[in-house]
């Protein structure tokens, strides 16, 4: 029952602000557990817009990627990264989770 956060860093506008979010951001990945299948190594873009970053992190379930980034870990480090650049955060279902109704 695996879920997928797909992170994309579009680009950076305030290193500094980016730096705390990475100073904080690994609490919260200890405090939930989840495994980094990719984390803003190189990538090819095919298609659309180039992104700056991509990182995938993979959860147990959808549950447990929404637990995480609900979390107060993550929301702590959370503005940061938002105040630090422009990105999407999107949760995805892995092909072994029954798809919830919307």
């Amino acid at each position: 029952m695996t879920a997928y956060a797909v992170i994309v860093r579009e680009r950076t506008t305030d290193p500094d602000a980016l730096q705390r979010y990475r100073d904080r951001a690994p609490i919260a990945r200890k405090a939930h557990p989840l495994i980094p299948l990719a984390f803003y190594g190189p990538h090819d873009t095919l298609e659309g817009e180039d992104a700056e970053g991509v990182a995938i992190l993979c959860f147990d379930s959808m549950a447990a990627a929404r637990s995480w980034y609900a979390s107060p870990e993550y929301k702590a480090a959370l503005p940061h990264r938002q105040a630090g650049s422009v990105s999407r955060v999107i949760l995805v279902a892995g092909t072994d989770e029954t798809p919830i109704a919307d």
